[in-house]
């Protein structure tokens, strides 16, 4: 059989395979990367509504099941730079309280197995590595800074200026959103619509494949292998480690040996390889706590009131991100990319179009998201053909209620007159996290701090699956800055480096 080697294994090449590699590159360490797709072409339909979000062109055809055995479409993208070539480039940090134990309205928030004062000197690595545009000081729930910025943040087009005025007026501190975008002098960014869930043309969207792989590809360090979809992790005869790992290609299966592995491939499937290979999960919770976040569109619309905007994602508030009002947290409400009638179309599907475009003409659109508190029964399975089973019943539904209704209020007093919600399902499966929980002791936890398996020497998992809470807001900057940490403070690297 076909045989592959490298130092490090990477399987995944999305925000925590891209930034790993980078980071291992950069200290001299040669780096093989396992990709299951292949890289996104570049093409008209990057920029097509109807491609993307109606054709779902960029989906693979696999099918998970839900918790009643009922197949879904899950929103996963098997790309090089993983999910990352369609997200919405938001790149907040999370707020340092964020890393403790929080009492909610509907349970607790575990603390972490280290502090944002540990995290705090690679979050701003992530944010120069991903072209982070922001201001500081505007956001009143933000942590302390070591640096600014790397980039000023994005100007507001007159409409978003509008409305932040508004939000002032009303008693909120909205603030330039965190955005991961190739913006300015010889920049390749064009303030374009087609930005948030579509693919950039330019690479202008702070993706992991534009900013931290081809990066690494620099070096000369890196070798990428694509459709090579990885299907076991076979350990040792005394099971302390990985062997090696079993990948099926174009051609036929192969096997790739190293002397690290890190497993990337995301929280559901990451888990799901652990639970198929039977490695890691003395602790039994290999799959469990899976949270995704409680999130809402909302299209707030004002017939008197046209939206021309191009960029819309540039504002953000979090007034009651840490409590909104009676002791316990709710959650932020962020701008998202302009929306069109056509997009609409994917969720209304029976509303005949002329009339959602009139409403696209006349709306601007937000997220609304809160913590979905971790829970053991909320799990990824994998039954005896090898699929995924996703069981999720969300905890902190009555705070994102409680949120929508605040929010709500605030906007209808800024003026619009009528609010169309659109919950997310199980297959918007965006900001996954918490199947792999990161602490210190064995027994409750999967990986330790540095996202090292407590049962195996040298496997690694740093994707969102580490999580032990998650938080309230975009996931993957706080993934790229704990790739980066864990290559500058573990052995992953250190060891290698010495041989």
């Amino acid at each position: 059989m076909r045989e592959e080697t490298a130092p490090v294994v990477i399987i995944g090449s999305g925000m925590g395979g891209g930034t790993t590699a980078y980071a291992l590159t950069k200290m001299g360490i040669e780096v093989l990367i396992l990709e299951r797709g292949d890289y996104l072409p570049n093409e008209a339909e990057n920029w097509s509504a109807q491609a993307i979000f109606l054709d779902k062109r960029y989906r693979h055809n696999e099918m998970w099941l839900d918790k009643n055995g009922k197949e879904f479409s899950p929103g996963v993208h098997y790309f090089v730079g993983g999910n990352t070539k369609l997200y919405g480039a938001a790149l907040p940090r999370f707020r340092a309280e964020d890393f403790g134990e929080i009492k909610h309205l509907q349970g607790t928030s575990p603390a972490w197995p280290f502090t944002y004062d540990d995290f705090e000197p690679y979050y701003y690595q992530a944010e120069s590595l991903y072209k982070v545009h922001s201001e500081a000081g505007m956001d009143p729930t933000e942590g302390k800074r070591s640096k600014p910025f790397p980039h000023a943040a994005m100007p507001h087009e007159r409409y978003v200026l509008d409305l932040k005025n508004r939000f002032t007026n009303l008693g909120l501190h909205p603030f330039p959103s965190a955005m991961g975008i190739d913006l300015g002098d010889g920049g390749k960014c064009i303030r374009c619509s087609t930005c948030d869930g579509f693919v950039c043309k330019l690479n202008a969207k702070s993706d992991a494949q534009s900013c931290a792989l081809e990066e690494a590809q620099k070096t000369g360090l890196v070798r990428v292998l694509t459709n090579a979809k990885v299907k076991k992790l076979v350990p040792n005869s005394d099971g302390s480690a990985i062997d090696h790992v079993l990948v099926e290609g174009p051609d036929g299966e192969y096997i790739v040996r190293g002397n690290r592995y890190v497993l990337a491939a995301g929280a559901v499937n990451s888990a799901a390889l652990m639970l198929k290979s039977g490695v890691g999960n003395s602790s039994g919770l290999v799959g469990r706590n899976y949270m995704t976040h409680i999130n809402s569109h909302i299209a707030t619309f004002d017939p008197f009131r046209k939206n021309d905007i191009t960029f819309q994602k540039t504002l953000s508030w979090n007034d009651w991100y840490l409590d909104g009002g009676k002791g316990y947290p709710l959650g932020a409400v962020q701008l998202i990319g302009k929306v069109t009638g056509l997009m609409m179309k994917s969720y209304a599907t029976k509303m005949p179009r002329f009339i959602l475009d009139y409403i696209a003409d006349h709306s601007v659109e937000f997220v609304v998201m809160t913590e979905d508190l971790p829970h053991p029964d909320n799990r990824i399975e994998v039954d005896k053909d090898g699929r995924i089973h996703v069981i999720l019943n969300q905890v902190g539904m009555k705070t994102h209620l409680e949120l929508l209704k605040k929010a709500k209020k605030f906007l209808r007093k800024s003026g619009f007159k009528l609010i169309f919600r659109q919950p997310f399902d199980i297959s918007m499966n965006a900001h996954q996290c918490g199947t792999v929980k990161a602490g210190h002791d064995p027994k409750t936890s999967v990986v330790d701090q540095y996202c090292k398996s407590h049962d195996l020497d040298n496997l690694y998992v740093i994707d969102g699956g580490f999580f032990p809470s998650a938080a309230a807001l975009n996931p993957a900057l706080t993934i790229a800055a704990q790739a980066l940490r864990v290559v500058a403070e573990s052995g992953l690297a250190k060891e290698l480096q010495k041989n």
